[in-house]
């Protein structure tokens, strides 16, 4: 039997898990964090949810600017287990343990597209979020996943893993947030040799042949 999509994602991330530093820890990453922080809402003072957080880089960041509490959301118990910034709690993105208006502040790193349904995704963050609160979230650009570049890791044995994407497009993200009560305010590409141009292995094909194509997209809605 073929797993689903949510299935497939956790196993990905499962054996991903013990070579994920609490870090951005490619160039990817890194372009993609430098992104979200320029666009970081107010977080001091705040409650704030770091949604399916990985291994918790964006928990400790929130941590770090003041929240006064911090409350890290993964389905990947692994992964969840490497946080240590946030109180944390293993759930899906889609179907939050938490009531109306729990916070301020929602950020979510790189995940959208781990979830098949962009409307469910974004009804259950504008549930739990505050009237007046805000939503950062950052996706592999439903551009680049069109090209059919993937999002992969190596293991412990060098064996190559793809984990598995869904591709959300713009109008789909502006609708569901519309229909959701949220307001987007920005949204931002990160594209390559422009925000993604640091050096890594065979770097200088991709570079040449992707030059210009958006391939992280950063958007900040209000509820």
């Amino acid at each position: 039997m073929t797993m689903n999509l949510a299935a497939q994602t956790r196993a990905a991330y499962e054996r991903w898990a013990p070579l994920y530093p609490p870090t951005a820890h490619n160039p990817l990453m890194r372009a993609e964090q430098r992104a979200m922080a320029r666009r970081w809402p107010q977080v001091s003072g705040s409650r704030a949810l770091d949604l399916a957080c990985g291994t918790g880089r964006y928990s400790r960041l929130l941590a770090d600017g003041g929240a006064a509490q911090v409350v890290a959301v993964d389905f990947c118990m692994p992964m969840l287990q490497q946080v240590d910034a946030a109180a944390r709690v293993c759930a899906d993105m889609t179907l939050l343990p938490f009531a109306h208006d729990s916070f301020d502040v929602v950020v979510c790193g790189l995940a959208l597209g781990h979830g098949s349904a962009v409307h469910a995704w974004m009804a259950e963050i504008s549930r739990v979020l505050r009237p007046g609160g805000t939503l950062l979230y950052s996706d592999f650009h439903p551009d680049a996943a069109l090209t059919g570049l993937p999002r992969s890791f190596r293991d412990r044995n060098e064996r190559t893993w793809t984990v598995p994407h869904q591709r959300h497009d713009l109008n789909s993200q502006q609708d569901a947030a519309t229909r959701t009560n949220l307001t987007i305010e920005l949204v931002h590409e990160v594209r390559v040799g422009v925000e993604l141009r640091e050096p890594f292995a065979n770097s200088e094909a991709f570079y040449r042949r992707w030059h210009g194509l958006p391939i992280v997209l950063v958007v900040r809605a209000r509820k």
